[in-house]
């Protein structure tokens, strides 16, 4: 009786510890989203990182460690999905019209299922972890980077909120983008994250060196390793990757701040057409973009007169005017890009396709039923679809959610030579959707080398460097045009050369040292 009270009472006291690691977990989820735009205070994600990496290193060797570390690591994603991405509430309740209560739970069942992938993470680590804080750090910073790529790809793939999102300038870590990609950024935050615990622990811990003052760093290995990181992507910052070709071209980027809940009525139609044309005429540019659905009707359902004044309008500047506009063509519905003027009529059809959005995915059909979202059927383009060719460029031309995925987009380099994505994001309102979507352009531009511009319809319309900098921006929720000269780019960054493959190589590498590693000591 003794016995079992005392197990009863050791099980208790493991739970209650488990229980605040896992709320302790969740909290640094949640507080390591300042990292990403709009607050963009990207330590934080070092530091976030950092705080997990010790809350699985603190149940290695314990009972029941790989079920512990799974928790823990689910509930700090759980924290940062729930935190993170909380817009998909937004247009499901409040632009889809699903109830809030069944939009909540959703949203909820949404989070639950991408807090799995850092669930994987965690559970490997505790299981996979050898003694010693370099193997441990670089195990974790591998398996994140890896359950990232799987987070990628899986059902289509949702990239959001990666760790490598939230280096972008002015960050140290951007300077390796344009070689590993952003899988690359998140492994050198991962591992940054872990370094700065050790630096934390040891100068805490007074068991390690039992000297006081500046002495108790020693040895400094993780400082050193840490600084390292930091400076060599801080110099790789420095480094042009691809040269300017041709001459600067004028850009107008427009903004017609049409409210989604106003977008589809047939009352507003006129009002849409008018809007945008205006725009075009009075801010007068050698290539002019439109954003995504920017016209709410089918190509072929626009007036045939307001199609040729825009033809008219480009042609007038010796230049072109790319339109988002849904195709119909037979049975098959294409969510694209139109180019009208001097280059002739060209079309791009957006191949990636998001699921609930803009195609169903099996056996979901009575989920979208509860769901009023127009448009939501659309065909994926051809995989092979070329750059095209306006106002002397060679576009690469990506449709909303397309510029998550840079392994995609590298498909159409080196030949293009400029990057065009044109998004409506006003399905997400006020939240933080907007200024996430444009972090994750900032960061297509280092990938590649390329200048990027983005047309949206209420916001953020911005101008992208191929360094990844922002160079202008319109405000949100308003309308007007964007103006301002850009250069095409041409050469290849590493990243375009290589893709993913590079990074994921040398994850995985690490895993395999690491495994050999623990069965050594376990053998030993």
């Amino acid at each position: 009786m003794r016995w079992s009270s005392r197990v009863r009472r050791r099980l208790t006291i493991l739970n209650r510890s488990l229980g605040w690691r896992c709320l302790g977990a969740s909290l640094l989820g949640a507080a390591g989203v300042v990292a990403f735009a709009p607050v963009g205070w990207f330590p934080a994600n070092w530091l976030s990182l950092g705080g997990l990496f010790g809350l699985l290193c603190a149940v290695i060797g314990g009972q029941g460690q790989v079920r512990h570390g799974a928790l823990i690591a689910a509930a700090y994603g759980l924290g940062q999905f729930l935190t993170g991405v909380s817009w998909v509430y937004v247009s499901l309740s409040v632009f889809g019209g699903m109830p809030a209560a069944l939009a909540g739970l959703a949203t909820l069942l949404f989070c639950g299922v991408l807090a799995i992938y850092p669930a994987l993470a965690g559970a490997l680590f505790v299981r996979l972890a050898a003694p010693g804080y370099w193997p441990r750090a670089l195990l974790f910073a591998a398996l994140w980077v890896l359950t990232e790529g799987l987070r990628a790809w899986v059902f289509t793939g949702f990239p959001w909120l990666s760790a490598g999102y939230s280096q972008t300038p002015p960050s140290p870590l951007a300077g390796y983008v344009p070689l590993l990609g952003v899988h690359g950024a998140s492994l050198a935050s991962a591992l940054l994250g872990a370094l700065i615990f050790e630096i934390v622990r040891r100068w805490l811990s007074t068991t390690d060196c039992p000297a006081r003052g500046w002495l108790r760093w020693c040895p400094a290995l993780p400082l050193v390793a840490a600084a390292a990181i930091l400076a060599a992507g801080e110099l790789l910052r420095e480094v042009r990757w691809t040269q300017e070709e041709g001459e600067p071209l004028s850009v107008a980027l427009l903004q017609g701040n049409v409210a989604q809940e106003m977008k589809w009525r047939p009352e507003r139609f006129a009002d849409s057409l008018h809007s945008y044309y205006r725009l075009a005429l009075e801010n007068p540019a050698r290539l002019t973009v439109l954003p995504e659905t920017a016209l709410p009707a089918f190509l072929d359902q626009i007036p045939a007169d307001y199609l040729d004044a825009l033809q008219q309008l480009a042609l007038r500047r010796q230049g072109d005017l790319l339109l988002g506009i849904p195709v119909a063509e037979g049975r098959h519905y294409y969510n694209a890009a139109v180019s009208l003027g001097a280059s002739g009529r060209q079309r791009y059809d957006k191949v990636h396709l998001v699921p609930f959005g803009e195609f169903v995915p099996p056996g979901f059909a009575w989920f979208m039923a509860m769901a009023n979202i127009p448009m939501s059927d659309f065909t994926a383009g051809s995989t092979t679809q070329a750059p095209l060719r306006l106002a002397g460029q060679h576009v690469r031309v990506n449709i909303c959610y397309e510029d998550a995925f840079g392994s995609e987009i590298i498909g159409a380099l080196p030949a293009a030579t400029l990057l065009v994505n044109m998004s409506n994001v006003a399905w997400f309102g006020d939240s933080l959707a907007p200024a996430q979507h444009l972090q994750i352009a900032q960061m297509r531009a280092l990938e590649t080398g390329r200048m990027l511009l983005r047309a949206t319809n209420t916001g953020m319309t911005a101008i992208v460097d191929v360094d990844g900098r922002v160079l202008s921006v319109l405000p949100a929720f308003t309308r007007g045009a964007l103006v301002g000269e850009v250069r095409g780019h041409s050469g290849a960054t590493p990243f375009v050369r290589g893709g993913n493959w590079p990074v994921i190589g040398l994850a995985l590498l690490w895993i395999a040292v690491s495994g050999r590693r623990r069965t050594g000591s376990a053998t030993a």
